[in-house]
């Protein structure tokens, strides 16, 4: 008998062709314009309500999309974009969501018209390369060391953002912690790893302009037997542990027969001999703080304070290695491998202050710190949140231009370079993708197009007098400004964008266009739901085998 083949009735709902592509297309403009009146500095906050009831007030775009609960694939893999925006270069994530729109706008016309999306995309990935090409023609470099250079760019970056009514207080805090955790690798490159070694704690009350970047860490910790201990030492020496100050418990299902009464004595005097031995270990190299990532037992906090040594415990270990990295400590695993140079000496101070109601250990004034913890404070935690949202955009500018320092103009002025750069172009391509190239082309003055409607000047005239500047190509830096509207010089202004988070968002949008325009298919495996009983669950699919008719299943409808 042959074997048997599973046949799935009614379970397939299928979608192809055009059709697809177009709804395609809709659900990606749809979120496309949930996120454009969020783009430049005269944006618009949307109010979002999460699943737990909370409420956020933001106009960052990957936050908005975070929240967004979509049913539509196309319209997930666009949400998709902005996070990987984020997470790479972390700014322009309206701008990606903003061009894959419009490229898939522009598409649709040449679907219309019968086109095959492999024609579309040839053209448009022709078109990303000589985007691209343009950026690096316009880009100018930078001077790191220049910090009046560096505030200007990273303000303009964040000037879109909530908080760019505080004037610098954001830009000022990004350049500073940018720059101490900055490591030098040698042949003019630098590292900066903002995620692992750069900590924001959110402390609320206060005013945000008390707000600062503290040259070590802080963290929310008191030392354990506060009476006992010192909360104020200064040149502290740091030892960092990551393992257990306490008696090795036995396993589970341990058990200890004690015959004689004695024997318990000889028991504690066991645990006792052998916490003394760890503890010993450790004062030898005269320590004045402990800290370790395990517990800690009652006796050996007796031991340590003896000995005026100040300990805490359960630290987490990403706030060790921060320490470790901003006194120049070694986090060791045995305090009998401890050794003179894993001692850290780089701290001014360890001391410990009451915020609020809540007690947070300080390990400042380091003297070349590689790690750093800034230090928010607000009125709400709403306000907060936000703030911290901004900050980390900065921290991510700064990063991009000490990684890559070069600048594109920002306004609108790079894409209308590119734009009418490509149009140029576009008529010396031959065949039938010059159509398709030229339309690209088009679609990158969606940016600027988008500035001046949020800015709420008349849009149509605006982007005329622009494409006039444009059209001759002698100044690529004439672009849109987002806070009046009026159509300036970007150097002039001090209007800048990264080259990378530029150059980024150009290759992000368009590659994902090209992938939504790609899709021919959709297969769902859920069936429909029949109109008589729209209130009930979609029905199981049947499954029968071929050659055995008796063995029909049925599953429970």
């Amino acid at each position: 008998m042959h074997s048997p083949v599973l046949v799935l009735k009614d379970s397939l709902t299928r979608e192809s062709g055009s059709k697809v592509h177009r709804a395609n297309i809709q659900a990606s403009k749809a979120v496309a314009d949930i996120i454009r009146t969020t783009l430049g500095p005269r944006s618009m906050l949307k109010m979002l309500l999460d699943a737990a009831g909370g409420i956020v007030v933001t106009n960052d775009g990957n936050a908005i999309l975070r929240e967004l609960d979509l049913a539509h694939p196309a319209a997930k893999s666009m949400i998709e974009l902005s996070r990987t925006q984020d997470e790479e270069v972390g700014d322009g994530t309206t701008s990606v969501i903003i061009l894959a729109g419009e490229m898939l706008h522009v598409a649709e016309a040449f679907i219309n018209k019968s086109y095959h999306p492999t024609v579309i995309c040839r053209a448009y990935t022709k078109a990303l390369e000589d985007a691209v090409a343009v950026l690096d023609q316009i880009a100018m470099s930078i001077d790191v060391n220049d910090r009046a250079a560096m505030l200007g760019l990273v303000k303009s970056c964040v000037g879109t953002k909530f908080t760019s009514q505080f004037g610098d207080l954001i830009a000022d805090l990004a350049i500073e912690a940018t720059t101490i955790v900055g490591v030098d690798l040698g042949q003019g490159l630098r590292e900066v790893d903002i995620k692992k070694y750069i900590k924001v704690e959110k402390v609320p009350g206060g005013q945000l302009e008390d707000s600062k970047v503290l040259k070590g860490v802080m963290f929310n910790k008191d030392v354990v037997a506060p009476g006992k201990m010192r909360r104020k030492i200064v040149n502290p020496r740091i030892i960092l542990l990551d393992c257990p100050l306490e008696y090795k418990k036995g396993e589970n299902q341990t058990n200890a027969e004690l015959v004689k009464e004695e024997d318990w004595g000889v028991l504690l005097k066991l645990e006792e001999e052998y916490i003394e031995n760890l503890c010993m270990q450790i004062l030898q190299f005269k320590p004045d703080l402990v800290i370790t990532e395990k517990g800690l037992s009652d006796l050996a906090c007796h031991y340590l304070s003896k000995a005026g040594v100040s300990a805490i415990r359960r630290l987490r270990k990403t706030d060790n290695n921060r320490i470790a990295k901003a006194c120049g400590a070694v986090v060791v695993n045995r305090p009998d491998e401890l050794q003179e140079s894993d001692v850290g000496t780089g701290a001014g101070l360890f001391e410990v202050r009451k915020i609020g109601d809540e007690f947070f250990a300080f390990i400042v004034e380091c003297k070349d710190p590689k790690a750093c913890t800034v230090l928010l404070r607000g009125a709400s935690k709403d306000l907060l949140n936000e703030v911290e949202r901004n900050l980390q955009d900065a921290l991510s500018v700064a990063r991009n231009i000490i990684k890559n320092p070069r600048l594109v103009p920002g306004g609108g002025a790079a894409e209308f370079t590119v734009s009418a750069v490509l149009k140029q172009k576009s008529s010396s391509i031959e065949g039938i993708e010059k159509w398709p190239y030229e339309a690209a082309a088009i679609a990158f003055e969606a940016i600027p197009r988008t500035l001046a409607q949020n800015c709420g000047v008349n849009v149509i005239r605006t982007m005329t007098a622009l494409q006039g500047k444009h059209a001759n190509g002698e100044n690529p830096w004439i672009g849109i400004d987002g806070n009046t509207g009026a159509i300036t010089d970007m150097k002039e202004r001090k209007i800048w964008d990264a080259y990378n988070v530029k150059a980024q968002t150009f290759k992000t949008a368009i590659e994902a266009a090209c992938m939504i325009l790609r899709i021919d298919d959709i297969v769902s495996g859920i069936k429909k739901k029949q109109a008589s009983g729209a209130g009930q669950a979609p029905s199981k699919p049947k499954i029968e085998e071929e050659g055995d008719a008796d063995n029909e299943q049925m599953l429970p409808e």
